[in-house]
């Protein structure tokens, strides 16, 4: 095991796509055999927007047990809700103290999911400053990141370095990990758009919990072009090229061994083995879900996936607390 120290997590706002899978988890499962991990499930991130509160206790839950079902493993890995670690809510305000008005009104996420609203939650606007608390507390040296939160993580190694350069060094500046397969999985409906629930074509997306039948008829309907040719050209064929990068990843081949499979053959058949593969690797994980998501099991895993992740974290929030100059015991 090497000194790399991994975070992630996946908000509990949502049903996940295979974009979450090809973005995300698959990338979890193989940060374990990397260094060591910290998995949590970000529900205060979650509450940023109105959240019924069912479905956000079901969707926490879940959230974790796709964690386990995808690969990971809880005995290597803690996995935990990060609202069981009070760490988080403390350090976040104290990286508020640190950040810039300028810095957070610069989010581009924040322009985005606060466009045309009456009114917006201030947590919205500070949020990213809770996300570095998130990274820092664990002293985390590397980060999966989307294209969408590059400027996330951007900050946070800025605060990591203000608040090393002004109270001393106390937090690891974490490095990204960005990935260029599957990076951005698109909508099968436009490749110009990120694969999204919130697109009202429910054919735009394929789900972890999509059954066979859904799944196949989706991969049908996928948008290609007037070519018939199985070529990866993003810029010429983009829609086929995001199937073509699917595929890759969920058969767990090369992207050019893709092109060579189907020479000839046109989207028909390509398509309809594309759905076989996906499901072929989803059937297990959502079999491994279903035994999960209500059981005693799970609740177990996550009191001391959180049990651990505190240990670690009180440590951090106590060093940065001392830097500041709050008395500690």
């Amino acid at each position: 095991m090497s000194n790399k120290r991994f975070l992630s997590g996946i908000k509990p706002s949502g049903d996940l796509n295979i974009g979450g899978y090809i973005g995300a988890l698959r990338q979890f499962v193989m940060m374990q055999e990397e260094g060591e991990c910290y998995f949590f499930v970000p529900d205060l991130h979650a509450v940023t927007i109105p959240q019924d509160p069912k479905e956000l206790r079901e969707r926490s839950r879940q959230i974790a047990a796709l964690y386990i079902a995808a690969g990971i493993d809880p005995r290597g890995s803690a996995i935990f809700m990060q609202s069981h670690v009070s760490a988080h809510a403390e350090l976040g305000w104290l990286m508020e103290t640190q950040a810039h008005f300028g810095e957070l009104s610069r989010m581009t996420q924040f322009k985005d999911k606060s466009d045309g609203k009456d009114t917006v939650s201030s947590a919205l606007f500070t949020y990213p400053a809770l996300m570095a608390a998130d990274i820092l507390l664990y002293q985390a040296t590397h980060v999966p990141v989307g294209d969408d939160q590059k400027q996330h993580l951007e900050l946070t190694r800025d605060l990591a370095t203000r608040f090393n350069n002004r109270f001393g060094e106390t937090f690891t500046v974490p490095e990204p990990i960005i990935r260029e397969v599957g990076a951005r999985v698109m909508g099968l409906d436009d490749p110009s758009s990120k694969m999204s629930k919130s697109n009202p074509n429910q054919s735009s997306y394929i789900l972890l919990l999509d059954e066979p039948g859904v799944i196949r008829k989706k991969f049908s309907r996928a948008v290609t072009d007037s070519d018939m040719n199985v070529r990866y050209d993003w810029e010429a064929k983009p829609a086929v090229s995001n199937l073509i990068e699917i595929y890759s990843v969920f058969a767990d081949i090369e992207i050019a061994e893709v092109e060579r499979r189907f020479e000839g053959q046109g989207y028909g058949a390509f398509k309809k083995d594309l759905a076989e593969v996906v499901i072929a690797k989803l059937e297990p994980i959502q079999q491994t879900y279903a035994e999960l998501v209500h059981s005693e099991e799970l609740d177990r895993i996550l009191k001391d996936g959180a049990n651990r992740a505190a240990e670690v974290a009180n440590r951090t929030l106590n060093a940065a607390k001392e830097a500041m100059g709050f008395l500690t015991f």
